[in-house]
């Protein structure tokens, strides 16, 4: 399933596609006024309308350490349980599992912070920075692809870490290391990252892994960093007293991107 509706996403279909767009706006109630682009009939594929960027000024950033990095809802967030992260109630996995089985890339978020934010339909599905980073690994790992629904997470043990999944890691000069993990579901058609294009066109069951030690992927925060085609979760991994969270913040609460996600602990 999730494989035709990758086919239909990226098909050139002409009126067909201009109907399946317009179905989507009206079924999700898609805010087309903030797009750079509000013409539906000169999307050419549906993944162009679903990737749709932004009007300029639609997303204004906060003056903050940490900035939210995408349009969506709050799953969970907070402190992460000496390596135990929280999926719902009564549901807990591994930073180990989430990040593929890397305990020496997980032990650096021992005792951290976390925050797990769920993109639905309606959202607007690229991904951005949330501080400067400096890119040092990326680990796809291959999984299942259940749904990422509030529901499902509610449902499913260890969703997050049993999905496919891509881990991009961070490295920040003022806050250290973190990283963003890019979570597929059910007919996410295909996760791509601004510096390496489309990660998983083939969905082989075989782990991957970049390192790029050179330093040369660089970016600032609100810079985007990546894109889902379809929707699905991000989850974030600070290091030890790198994040207090929004006061504001609370599970289940709508978030902007460029909103104020934290600050660095005085």
């Amino acid at each position: 399933m999730t494989s035709l509706a990758g086919r239909i996403a990226g098909a050139s279909a002409g009126s067909a596609t201009t109907r399946l767009i317009r179905w989507f706006v009206k079924r999700y109630g898609v805010d087309m006024t903030e797009a750079a682009n509000a013409d539906i009939a000169s999307y050419k594929s549906f993944n162009d309308f679903f990737t749709r960027p932004l009007r300029i000024g639609a997303r204004p950033l906060a003056c903050a350490d940490f900035i939210c990095p995408v349009d969506g809802a709050i799953s969970q967030f907070g402190a992460i349980d000496d390596h135990h992260i929280l999926q719902a109630k009564g549901h807990r996995f591994t930073v180990t599992a989430l990040v593929g089985g890397d305990h020496a890339l997980a032990a650096k978020f021992r005792h951290g912070g976390f925050a797990n934010l769920y993109l639905s339909p309606k959202d607007y599905h690229r991904l951005h920075m949330p501080c400067d980073g400096i890119l040092t690994r990326m680990i796809y790992v291959p999984g299942a692809l259940f749904s990422v629904n509030p529901v499902t997470a509610r449902g499913v043990p260890d969703l997050f870490a049993r999905n496919e999944r891509v881990v991009c890691v961070f490295e920040s000069p003022e806050h250290g290391p973190f990283a963003m993990i890019l979570v597929g579901a059910t007919i996410v058609g295909s996760i791509a990252t601004t510096w390496h294009g489309v990660i998983n066109p083939m969905r082989t069951k075989k782990p991957s892994e970049w390192t790029y030690p050179d330093q040369h992927v660089r970016l600032k925060q609100g810079e985007e960093m990546g894109r889902f085609l379809l929707g699905s979760t991000i989850v974030m991994l600070f290091r030890q007293g790198a994040i207090a969270f929004n006061e504001e913040w609370a599970p289940e609460r709508p978030v902007r991107l460029g909103e104020v996600m934290g600050s660095h602990p005085i």
